[in-house]
C-alpha cells in the first residue's frame, strides 16, 4: 500500500496544543487527528520545551532546591511550531539558485576568466562573506551554466572541458609500452600516495595536430598542484626526457624528489631524470589515468585555451607561460583557497629555511 506522507497542519498544531495543554497522550491526540502515534510524539518532541515557573521563555528550566527532581511541565505552541516548519520548508528540498544580476555577473566573469565552477563557489563567501544571495554551491553553478534559459550564454565553453551536455568523464586511455627499467606506480612509497611529502610529480604530454606533430609536456607537483609546461617539438623520448629535464633542473633537489608517468614512448628515457637529476621515477599502469589524476585535470584545464587539434608550432613559448601562470594563480579547494603559486612558494620558502616540507 502507498501511503503519501502529509506535513501537519497549522489547524492540526492548534489540536495538538489543546490536547497536550490538557494532557492527553499522544497515543490519544493521534486518534483524535487520525494520524500516527509516532507523528505526534516526534512533533512534540522536536517543537517542545520547558519553561521556568516564572517564566515561559526560558528554556529549558530544573530547580532542585525548590522542586525536585521535577521538571516544569512541557510546553507546544502550534504558532510557534507552524513558523519553524515553514523556515525549514524554505531551506530543504529546494536547490539554490542564482537570481541576482550582482550574482550572476560575478559567476559569469569567473567562468570566464578560467574559474571552475567549484572555485567560484569557495571564493565566493570569502568575497561577500555578509551576503547569502550572492552564495551558491558548484552544482548551482553547473546547474546554471547548461539550463536551457541560459544556452546563449554560451558559459559552458568556459568549464574545464568546455562539453556543450553534462556527462561522464573518462581518461584518456594510452597504449602501453615496453619501458626499460620501469618501476610500477604500485611500488611508490606511502607518503607519495598520500601527498604527505613535498616535491613529487606527475608528467603527460599534452598532444598538438597529428600532422604536425609535437605537443607540450607537463608536470604538477602532488601536494600543491603547482602546473610546469614547456613545449616540445616532437613526441620522442629524447625530447620527452629532454622537456622534464628543463623543468626539473631549475628546482632544488627536495622540490624534485619523484615524478609519476604514462607508458608513452617519449618516458623511455626517463633513467636520465634518476642518474642526472636524483629523482625516482614511477608509471602508472596501461589504461589508467585516473592514477594520475591531478596531471590530468590540469591537462584539462591547459585544454580549455589549447583543445585538441592545436597547432602547438603556432603558440609561442611565452604565451603558454602566461596560460600556465594563469592556471597557477586559481584559488584551489584543497588548498584552503590558496593558489598552487602561493603554496608553492611557501614550500620553497620552507626549503631555504630548512623545514620539513611536509603536509601536517
Amino acid at each position: 500500500m502507498n501511503t503519501q506522507y502529509r506535513h501537519l497542519t497549522l489547524e492540526e498544531r492548534i489540536e495538538i496544543e489543546k490536547k497536550h495543554d490538557l494532557g492527553f497522550s499522544c497515543r490519544a491526540i493521534a486518534k483524535h487527528l487520525g494520524r500516527s502515534p509516532s507523528t505526534i510524539s516526534r512533533e512534540t518532541r522536536r517543537n517542545s520545551w520547558r519553561p521556568s515557573r516564572e517564566n515561559a521563555s526560558y528554556t529549558p528550566y530544573r530547580d532542585p532546591a525548590l522542586h525536585g527532581d521535577e521538571l516544569t511541565p512541557t510546553q507546544y505552541r502550534a504558532a510557534r511550531t507552524q513558523k519553524k516548519a515553514c523556515e525549514r520548508a524554505k531551506r530543504s528540498h529546494q536547490p539554490t539558485r542564482l537570481t541576482t544580476p550582482k550574482a550572476i555577473t560575478y559567476v559569469e566573469n569567473k567562468l570566464k576568466g578560467g574559474w571552475t565552477p567549484e572555485m567560484v563557489a569557495g571564493r565566493v563567501r570569502i568575497d561577500f562573506p555578509d551576503d547569502p544571495q550572492m552564495w551558491a554551491c558548484p552544482e548551482t553553478i553547473y546547474r546554471f551554466v547548461y539550463a536551457p534559459k541560459n544556452r546563449d550564454r554560451r558559459l559552458a565553453e568556459y568549464l574545464p572541458r568546455g562539453h556543450k551536455k553534462r556527462r561522464k568523464h573518462h581518461g584518456r586511455k594510452v597504449h602501453s609500452s615496453k619501458i626499460p627499467n620501469r618501476v610500477s606506480i604500485h611500488h611508490r612509497p606511502p607518503e607519495v600516495n598520500e601527498r604527505a611529502t613535498f616535491g613529487d610529480w606527475e608528467g603527460d604530454s599534452v598532444v598538438g595536430v597529428r600532422s604536425v606533430g609535437g605537443g607540450v609536456h607537463t608536470e604538477v607537483e602532488r601536494q600543491t598542484r603547482m602546473m610546469f609546461a614547456t613545449k616540445v617539438d616532437t613526441l620522442t623520448s629524447r625530447d620527452g626526457v629532454d622537456a622534464q629535464k628543463r623543468i626539473f633542473a631549475s628546482l632544488p633537489p627536495g622540490a624534485r624528489r619523484s615524478t609519476t608517468m604514462d607508458n608513452g614512448t617519449e618516458m623511455h628515457l626517463h633513467t636520465e631524470l634518476v642518474t642526472e637529476l636524483g629523482m625516482k621515477t614511477y608509471f602508472a599502469d596501461p589504461y589508467s589515468s585516473w592514477q594520475r589524476g591531478t596531471n590530468e585535470h590540469h591537462n584539462g584545464r591547459l585544454r580549455r585555451t589549447y583543445p585538441k587539434g592545436t597547432d602547438f608550432s603556432q603558440v609561442s613559448e611565452e604565451e603558454l607561460q602566461s596560460v600556465i601562470a594563469e592556471i597557477n594563480n586559481q584559488p584551489r579547494k584543497n588548498l584552503a583557497w590558496l593558489t598552487p603559486y602561493e603554496a608553492f612558494q611557501e614550500q620553497l620558502d620552507s626549503l631555504r629555511t630548512g623545514q620539513c616540507c611536509t603536509s601536517e
